[in-house]
C-alpha cells in the first residue's frame, strides 16, 4: 500500500474530481458562482447555503475533494451529500477551499485548508447558534474536515465519503469519540476496503455508533451509484437526529 509520508503530502495523481490539472485556476469559469462568502484570514471562501424544505433540525458543513484534481463544491458527490442532508432536515453549507473558484488564497496541501474548515464551522455556529453541526467530507475534504471535526465540540456528527486511506494518514480517527458514518465503494481506487474496515474496527473499540456503509460495484466517485450514496447518508442522518 502506497501512502504519503505526511498527512497531506500529495502524489502526482490524487483523488479529486477528475484528471490532474496541476492548478485550480480557471475553475470559476466552469461552474456557477456561490450565493455567499465566508470571511477568513486570507480573504473569503465562496460558499452555497441551502435550507431544508421543512423546519431545520441542525446544520451541516460539506467539504469537497482535492482541488488539484479539479475538486470543487460543485462535485457530484458533494452535491448529492448536501442534498441528502437537506432531505434529513439540515441546513447545508458547501464551501470552496482556498484558491478554488472565487475563494481567495492558494492551495496549501491541506494545512491551510484546516483553517478553512474552522471558518466554515465558525460561520455556521454564528448564524445558527445552538444548532447541532454535522461535518461531512468527501476524499480530501474528509481528511481535513475530520481532523478538525473530531476535536471541535460544536460538531456532533461526522460523515466520511470515499475515505482515501491509501493516500493519507487517517490514524488520528482511532481517537474518535463521536458518531461517524463511512460511505465507501468496494472498488474505491484511493482507499482499499480492507484497510478502511481495519480502521473502522479500531474506532469501534472506543466508540459505539461507528457505521460503515459499503456501496457494491462502486468506485471512488460512485458513478451510477450516487442515489445509493445519497440514501445512505439521509437514512443515517435521520437516525442520528432522532437520537439527539
Amino acid at each position: 500500500m502506497v501512502r504519503s509520508h505526511g498527512p497531506f503530502n500529495l502524489s502526482k495523481r490524487d483523488s479529486g474530481r477528475g484528471p490532474q490539472r496541476g492548478s485550480p485556476a480557471g475553475v470559476e469559469a466552469m461552474y456557477p458562482a456561490g450565493n455567499l462568502f465566508v470571511p477568513v484570514a486570507h480573504g473569503r471562501l465562496e460558499a452555497i447555503l441551502k435550507q431544508p424544505r421543512a423546519t431545520a433540525k441542525g446544520v451541516a458543513l460539506v467539504l469537497h475533494p482535492q482541488p488539484l484534481g479539479g475538486g470543487t463544491m460543485h462535485n457530484k458527490v458533494v452535491f448529492r451529500a448536501a442534498s441528502a442532508l437537506n432531505d434529513a432536515g439540515l441546513t447545508t453549507l458547501r464551501v470552496n477551499f482556498r484558491g478554488v473558484g472565487q475563494s481567495t488564497g492558494e492551495h496549501d496541501e491541506g494545512r491551510g485548508e484546516l483553517e478553512d474548515v474552522r471558518a466554515g464551522l465558525d460561520y455556521l455556529a454564528k448564524q445558527f447558534a445552538d444548532q447541532p453541526i454535522t461535518l461531512c467530507g468527501f476524499s480530501f475534504g474528509a481528511r481535513v474536515g475530520l481532523e478538525v471535526g473530531i476535536s471541535d465540540s460544536r460538531v456532533v456528527n461526522l460523515i466520511s465519503i470515499g475515505t482515501p486511506v491509501d493516500k493519507y494518514d487517517f490514524s488520528f480517527l482511532e481517537a474518535c469519540r463521536k458518531p461517524i458514518l463511512f460511505v465507501h465503494g468496494d472498488h474505491d481506487e484511493f482507499g482499499s476496503l480492507p484497510a478502511l474496515m481495519a480502521l473502522v474496527d479500531k474506532i469501534k473499540q472506543h466508540k459505539m455508533g461507528t457505521t460503515l456503509r459499503v456501496i457494491k460495484n462502486s468506485g471512488h466517485f460512485f458513478e451510477d451509484h450516487l442515489e445509493e450514496l445519497k440514501q445512505a447518508i439521509t437514512d443515517w442522518a435521520n437516525r442520528q437526529l432522532q437520537v439527539e
